[in-house]
């Protein structure tokens, strides 16, 4: 995984919003914006840990502007670190986009409702309005020094920051390994053989995070990760598990941003509406495939590009259409196998692509009315999920620990974060009011 603070592809991009419906609050920051407040989701930070002597890191941070219509993003520059901002650009058409740094009340004036008026903020003029059906996705690259947060005691070194994004990544300067980290989190080699944390926080609250490591002996040979790791089925179709998984490699899993909601209708149907978002960054890359699990069945599908409030053009393929469109479904073809095509313009160099698909699926086999319950049972793939119940039902059994919360239309929201490299088999039931 290329680690270089200023590659712009190494990245995916970012952002969730669940419309009118709800809010996710342990996954975004998001006000409202009626009240003039700035809104935001998808945030991730990367903290690359520099000179320890003098206290400075990295920071590369990706976030996504979903205040409609505004043309600017107020970037919070934290109290008692020195910064220096390197450069901010647009994920979408990966251009550089003009900045400044301005005091609590300039923001205030320019648009930032909830800006501190003792605040400092780095202003950033985005590359067109926030559409009101999409976002404005960008990266800002920046150094801070902070001498509280990052600093060497006893031969060895202390981060010792909050952190408040949801997901982070933390990599040690070279020649370090980690010795204590007080928050659950995976630990990955990156490419030039840095020690990389990385997690996902499901909680409320900032994560007082303290991680300390100490110099390697001069003599360490440090074998890097293999380009031709295989990469595990998260499936569980791909992994003998009475055997160990040499040379296997993981992607980090708070910086995946692929996410679902899953709106469920009654349970008599067996149906329920969902979208999911979907970042592409591969240069050339024309369309985005769903393929339709056996046993559901996929209707009304429909896409739109965030980055611009887009509509994309959409084709359900089955059986020979889609051998005739020269599609590869990563296995045999058959008369049952069902694709979800969306088609949009092939990506340039350091262009990336945010998509929303939204469908409706009917399932029968996962999602059941039984004895006058409401029934779930699904697995999950992705790091963030939401289930919503249907209207008139209540929440009686849960078997994966989820965030609860409550939509505007008062229906009951679980929210699922797996900052694990599997799949979660999530089971729901529910009963009539």
């Amino acid at each position: 995984m290329d680690t270089t603070p200023t590659n712009r592809n190494s990245f995916e991009g970012s952002r969730t919003s669940l419309n009118y419906f709800f809010t996710v609050i342990t996954l975004f920051l998001i006000a409202f914006s009626s009240s003039g407040q700035q809104t935001q989701s998808d945030s991730y930070t990367r903290y690359q840990l520099l000179e320890p002597s003098k206290g400075n890191f990295r920071i590369i941070y990706d976030v996504s502007a979903t205040t409609a219509a505004t043309t600017y993003y107020w970037n919070t520059l934290r109290k008692g670190s020195e910064h220096k901002v390197h450069s901010v650009w647009d994920a979408f058409s990966g251009e550089t986009l003009n900045w400044k740094i301005v005091d609590g009340k300039t923001a205030k004036e320019n648009g930032h409702g909830n800006a501190d008026d003792d605040g400092e903020y780095l202003q950033i003029q985005l590359a067109r309005p926030v559409p009101s059906n999409g976002e404005s996705r960008i990266r800002i690259d920046k150094t801070y020094s902070d001498t509280n947060s990052y600093f060497e005691e006893n031969g060895n070194i202390v981060f010792s920051r909050s952190l408040g994004i949801k997901r982070n990544s933390i990599i040690l300067p070279a020649g370090y390994e980690v010795t204590h980290c007080n928050y659950p989190s995976q630990v990955q080699l990156t490419s030039e053989g840095h020690v990389k944390l990385s997690f996902m926080n499901d909680g409320p609250q900032a994560v007082p995070l303290e991680i300390r490591a100490k110099p390697l002996p001069e003599n360490t040979s440090i074998k890097n990760p293999s380009e031709n790791n295989y990469k595990f089925d998260n499936s569980g179709s791909g992994r003998n598990k009475s055997n160990v998984r040499l040379g296997w490699e993981f992607d980090e899993r708070a910086f995946q941003n692929r996410e679902i909601v899953y709106f469920l209708q009654q349970p008599e149907t067996h149906s329920f509406k969902l979208y999911h978002d979907y970042t592409e960054t591969r240069t050339g890359m024309d369309r985005y495939l769903n393929i339709v699990r056996a046993g559901s069945k996929a209707s009304d599908p429909s896409a739109i590009l965030l980055d611009t409030g887009e509509a994309l053009k959409v084709e359900t393929l089955k059986g020979a259409e889609i051998t005739e469109k020269g599609i590869d479904i990563g296995g045999p073809i058959t008369d049952e196998s069902e694709v979800i095509a969306i088609w949009y313009d092939p990506l340039k160099e350091g262009e990336s692509k945010r998509l929303r698909i939204t469908e409706t699926y009917t399932d029968p086999n996962r999602y059941v009315l039984h004895e006058d319950e409401l029934v779930w049972d699904r697995s999950f793939g992705r790091n963030r999920n939401v289930v919503i119940l249907p209207p008139g039902w209540f929440l009686t059994t849960n078997s994966i620990p989820a965030v609860i919360d409550q939509t505007q239309d008062g229906l009951t929201a679980l929210n699922f974060i797996n900052g694990r490299p599997d799949n979660i088999d999530v089971f729901i039931k529910a009963q009539r009011k």
